[in-house]
C-alpha cells in the first residue's frame, strides 16, 4: 500500500508532462481523443429534443439507459485556440448519434480492438460539462484508446443534492450491465475507470454489483480504478471496500483537506466526505492513497484531477501500471 503526498511524487517529469500538458500546447502529431474526436456513451439521462441540439440529453431520468456516440469539435491548435484553451474548455459536444437497442451490448461492440478510459462524472454535472470533462481527461493524461463517459442523471443544479444521490444510486445498476458486457465480451481489451465527486459512490456500488453477479470472471481484462475527490461517506466506503477485495490492488483515491465542495456536501448529507479526508484517515486499507492539498486550486478546489499537470500524472502513471 502506498500512502503519500504529491510534493514528494515527481511524476509530471516523469511523464513529460508540464503546464496544462496537451491542453494548450501544439500537437503536429495527434493521438486519441484529439486525433478522433469521438466519446463512447452510455446515459441514463433522457434525450431532449431527440438529441437534435444542445443539451442533447437533460436531466430526465430515462427508462432505460441509452448508447450513444458523441462526435466533438477538436481542439484548435492555432495560436487563437491554443490561447483561448487557457480559459475555457477546448473541445465541444457538435452532435450526438444514439443507437437503438440495449446500451451495454452496444457500447462493448463500440469498444472492441483497443483499450478504454470510461470517466464517471459527479453531482451537479449537465451532460455537457461531464462530456468535456470526460475528453479534457483523455486528452490531458494523453490516453491513446477509446474515451468513454458514463453519465448518470444528474440535475445539475447545486441545490439539487438530493435528487443527484438518488438518481446515483439508480445509475449503479446501468454502470453495472456496461461493466458487465465490456468485462465479459470475449472480443473485449482493457477497461479502465476514473469517477469523480459522487460518481465514486455510483462506481463503487456497480463494481459491488459486478462482483456478485460475475464474481472475478473478466477481472484481468479491469485496470486502473481512479476516484478522484470521493463524495461519499466515509464509512459507507470503507462498507463497500470490504466487499471489493480483490480490486483493492489497482484503486487510487485522490484526496484534498481543503476541498470547498465537499465541504457543502459533508453539511448537505452529514458524515465525513472520503475526498476531504487526510491520507493517513485512509491508511491500512490496501489502497493507494494520494493527497493532493496542495495542488488544488480554483474557486472549489474540487476538479484538480483535470485542472492540474500533477494530478493528471498519478491518474497516467496508475493507467500505465495496470
Amino acid at each position: 500500500m502506498f500512502i503519500g503526498g504529491l510534493a514528494a511524487f515527481p511524476l509530471a517529469g516523469c511523464l513529460g508532462i508540464e503546464g496544462r500538458g496537451p491542453l494548450t500546447a501544439a500537437t503536429s502529431a495527434r493521438t486519441g481523443i484529439a486525433a478522433e474526436p469521438l466519446l463512447h456513451v452510455v446515459t441514463g439521462r433522457r434525450l431532449a429534443e431527440g438529441g437534435r441540439s444542445s443539451p442533447f440529453f437533460d436531466a430526465a431520468r430515462a427508462g432505460r439507459p441509452v448508447y450513444a456516440r458523441a462526435l466533438l469539435t477538436p481542439p484548435d491548435d492555432s495560436l487563437i485556440g491554443r490561447v483561448g484553451s487557457i480559459v475555457q474548455n477546448p473541445y465541444a459536444v457538435a452532435r450526438i448519434e444514439p443507437e437503438a437497442g440495449e446500451a451495454a451490448p452496444a457500447l462493448a461492440r463500440a469498444l472492441r480492438g483497443r483499450d478504454s478510459l470510461m470517466f464517471i462524472h459527479g453531482y451537479n454535472q449537465t451532460f455537457e460539462a461531464a462530456a468535456l470533462d470526460a475528453a479534457m481527461l483523455s486528452d490531458g493524461i494523453g490516453f491513446a484508446g477509446n474515451s468513454v463517459l458514463f453519465s448518470w442523471a444528474s440535475k445539475g443544479g447545486l441545490l439539487d443534492y438530493g435528487y443527484d444521490r438518488e438518481s446515483a444510486l439508480i445509475g449503479r445498476d446501468h454502470l453495472a450491465e456496461a461493466l458487465t458486457a465490456i468485462l465479459t465480451d470475449p472480443f473485449g481489451a482493457r477497461l479502465h475507470l476514473v469517477a469523480h465527486s459522487m460518481g465514486t459512490l455510483v462506481t463503487l456500488e456497480a463494481l459491488r454489483g459486478y462482483l456478485a453477479q460475475s464474481g472475478e470472471a473478466g477481472l484481468d481484462r479491469l485496470g486502473a480504478i481512479v476516484l478522484a475527490a470521493p463524495d461519499i461517506d466515509v464509512d459507507v466506503f470503507k462498507a463497500n471496500l470490504s466487499r471489493l477485495h480483490p480490486l483493492l490492488a489497482r484503486m487510487t483515491v485522490i484526496t484534498a483537506t481543503n476541498d470547498r465542495a465537499l465541504s457543502l456536501s459533508r453539511r448537505l448529507a452529514g458524515g465525513d466526505r472520503v475526498g476531504a479526508l487526510p491520507a493517513g484517515a485512509l491508511a491500512g486499507l490496501g489502497i493507494k492513497v494520494i493527497d493532493a492539498t496542495e495542488f488544488a486550486g480554483g474557486l472549489t478546489r474540487h476538479d484538480a484531477f483535470i485542472s492540474n499537470a500533477d494530478v493528471r500524472a498519478v491518474i497516467r502513471r496508475a493507467v500505465e501500471r495496470t
